[in-house]
């Protein structure tokens, strides 16, 4: 991992009312006067499954916190010589997904739906643990306790609001993340399903501790669908000033 830049901190927000395993989770992630991060960019190296096949992927993201979004850019290797491109962002409240081969035939192009915008916010509040601040209380974020190990986490913007299970290891870190109900696309029609992820591989990136490798699947009856796994393999921040 790269070092991380670091702009201006300052002294984070007082988590005593937190519940317990979310209190101590921000006091590990962050240590010392770090202050709001308000962008990341980061650098990913993966696999996708796309059929019934795993691809490589590397991947650009960025993420701006007030008010939530992303931009994720990936180029998968689907053969040799043949690339595809995917772009999902979240962006003023409205998620949109795009994918092209070699860069000019469309494969994927969706927005405008209010279950995508449901998903995107679900992926940006699960993907707050590579940006820790963003997962302190405030006017559209609330957590619930659940017991010594989970807590859950809501987070509203604008027409769209979501929740997650936050699961934590004893020493403070995410294990886990979970959504009974994440919309997901089956045969062009969404449909709320199970999904998880799981988080490991956690390091000190200067004062901020994040995990560095993430897979997630959905929760299928007839069983678990890993369907994406990746590692950050650089990340930047900049916070308010």
């Amino acid at each position: 991992m790269k070092v991380l830049e670091m702009v201006r901190p300052r002294v984070a927000d007082d988590v005593s009312r937190l519940p317990a395993p979310v209190a101590r989770y921000l006091d590990r992630s962050l240590r010392g006067n770090v202050g709001r991060i308000v962008s990341v960019d980061l650098a990913q190296t993966g696999e996708i499954l796309l059929g019934r096949q795993w691809f490589p992927f590397q991947a650009t993201q960025r993420f701006t916190t007030r008010p939530p979004g992303f931009i994720w850019d990936a180029r998968v290797r689907l053969f040799r010589l043949v690339y595809a491109t995917v772009r999902d962002s979240y962006q003023e409240g409205s998620a949109s997904m795009k994918a092209r081969a070699l860069g000019i035939v469309p494969l994927v192009n969706q927005s405008g739906r209010p279950e995508l915008d449901s998903g995107a916010l679900h992926r940006y509040l699960g993907e707050a643990v590579w940006f820790p601040t963003a997962l302190r209380p405030g006017p559209s974020l609330t957590w619930t306790a659940l017991d010594g190990r989970r807590s859950r986490a809501s987070l509203r913007d604008g027409h769209t609001e979501v929740s997650l299970e936050f699961r934590f290891s004893e020493a403070g870190d995410v294990e886990e993340v979970f959504a009974p109900d994440r919309f997901a696309e089956v045969h062009g029609r969404y449909k709320p399903r199970p999904w998880l992820v799981r988080c490991r591989d956690h390091r000190d990136v200067g004062n901020i501790r994040i995990p560095t490798w993430c897979e997630v699947e959905w929760q299928l009856p007839e069983g678990p669908l890993p369907y994406w796994r990746g590692r950050v393999t650089d990340i930047r921040y900049a916070f308010e000033t």
